[in-house]
């Protein structure tokens, strides 16, 4: 018999904890969704890279920002602000980001989250 799930990120599945961050993970459905909660100094390249094993992130993200704001660059030099209420596509090609300004960012990740800082 099929049955309906609930589930929430304060009770998830997974967490996996950088310096500055963290993100959480809920599998349900058939989807991973992450949630990204990152304090002000957070960059990828330097909290998140030495666990990835990479210089720059490379996963494709999907997602939604809930409150903050934060720079995604690319190696061709281009950036992109992504801001509270901004659904966002980030490509599968080395990027890095940070938090901008002195507010948390949270984000939701529909697609990417199963890869991201592993």
């Amino acid at each position: 018999m099929d049955e309906t799930i609930l589930k929430r990120f304060e009770m998830p599945d997974e967490v996996r904890e950088f310096e500055k961050g963290r993100f959480e993970i809920v599998r349900l459905g058939g989807l991973t969704i992450g949630r990204a909660t990152y304090q002000p100094g957070w960059k990828w390249s330097e909290h998140v890279a030495p666990t990835a094993g990479t210089k720059l992130c490379e996963v494709e993200h999907v997602g939604l920002v809930l409150s903050g704001s934060a720079m995604a660059a690319f190696e061709d030099g281009s950036e992109v602000a992504l801001m509270a209420g901004n659904l966002f596509y980030i490509p599968p090609v080395a990027h890095d980001s940070w938090v901008i300004g002195d507010e948390p960012y949270i984000s939701l990740h529909f697609l990417g989250a199963e890869h991201y800082s592993k």
